[in-house]
């Protein structure tokens, strides 16, 4: 096994067709073919199931397609790296960005990088927290944004805020940023409920409406909150998120929004960081532009519902 076949694995997994990797890797399709054929007796297993519709992975392929599509991912890193001079920062920096902050965050954060370092190459991903999680613990991931986490055998966790939930209305509901309101009030209306399975607020608000003894009308159980702010701008239900998730919607008049009390739901947000390895410049680089990025957020109030860490009493 070498890194051709590796490539090749990876090219094919990504086409679903060896004429289609062939192509994007400059080589005739027999000696793709012969790749795979090779990498199957060398593993003693089937890799890909060959159907009318194309090139399909098996489990075993699955597994071996993830760990090759790693290091090949590291082997550009450390070609990056190496090869400029030394006083430029170049290499793949891969940062994890909470859903809910994604609009706030990820534009400006593109932007700041390519304007100061121009030789790194900058992979975002946008998920739920616990998402972003595995996929730092797996190695896909330099550092994340994570929520309501502490430092873990695998996960280095650095508080950055604290970042109040607001209730989220149809724009005639009239809420406001400047009249808190009960999280009672806000569950007597028909309520688009984040799934226990898939989102890690789910669990915020469980804790916080059991203070309240009120078992809300559910008027949908929703996985993404993309799906939340449609049900409510639609006009059904009421739900409640992070302020940073719905401000435009909120700035458009789309929706409106106020900032959840009796009791207030507040999470945690802090960058995680792998406990193994050591950073690269890129990575550490990028680090440093995303917690100025975070901090000029909250100062300008562009992140209104947060305060962080150092400013809380």
């Amino acid at each position: 096994m070498d890194l051709k076949h590796l490539r090749a694995i990876v090219t094919v997994a990504e086409c679903g067709s060896v004429t289609r990797a062939a192509h994007l890797l400059h080589i005739v399709q027999p000696a793709v073919s012969r790749q795979i054929t090779s990498l199957e007796v060398e593993l003693g297993v089937k890799l890909f199931d060959r159907t009318r519709q194309g090139m399909r992975l098996t489990p075993e392929g699955t597994a071996l397609v993830t760990r090759a599509r790693r290091i090949l991912t590291e082997l550009e890193r450390a070609r990056s790296e190496i090869r400029p001079a030394r006083h430029e920062v170049r290499g793949i920096a891969t940062v994890g960005i909470l859903g809910s902050v994604e609009r706030l965050l990820a534009r400006d954060l593109v932007a700041m990088v390519a304007a100061k370092y121009p030789g790194i190459e900058l992979h975002l991903a946008s998920a739920y927290s616990g998402h972003l999680q595995q996929w730092l613990d797996d190695g896909d991931l330099d550092m994340s944004l994570l929520y309501n986490l502490t430092t873990t055998q695998s996960v280095r966790v650095l508080p950055l805020l604290r970042d109040k939930l607001w209730a989220v209305a149809p724009a005639d509901a009239g809420l406001r940023p400047d009249e808190p309101i009960d999280l009672t009030t806000v569950l007597a209306h028909p309520f688009v409920m984040p799934d226990a399975g898939q989102h890690g607020l789910r669990l915020l608000l469980d804790e916080a409406r059991l203070q309240c003894n009120v078992e809300p009308s559910i008027a949908a159980l929703v996985n993404t909150m993309s799906l939340q702010t449609l049900l409510v701008e639609a006009g059904l239900g009421w739900t409640i998120l992070p302020a940073a998730g719905v401000a435009e919607e909120v700035a458009t008049g789309r929706l409106s929004a106020a900032p959840l009390r009796s009791p207030e739901i507040v999470r945690t947000v802090g960058l995680g960081l792998p406990r193994t390895g050591t950073a690269s410049p890129a990575a550490e680089a990028v680090a440093a532009e995303l917690l100025t990025l975070i901090r000029e957020c909250v100062r300008s109030g562009r992140w209104a519902s947060a305060a962080v860490v150092d400013d809380v009493a």
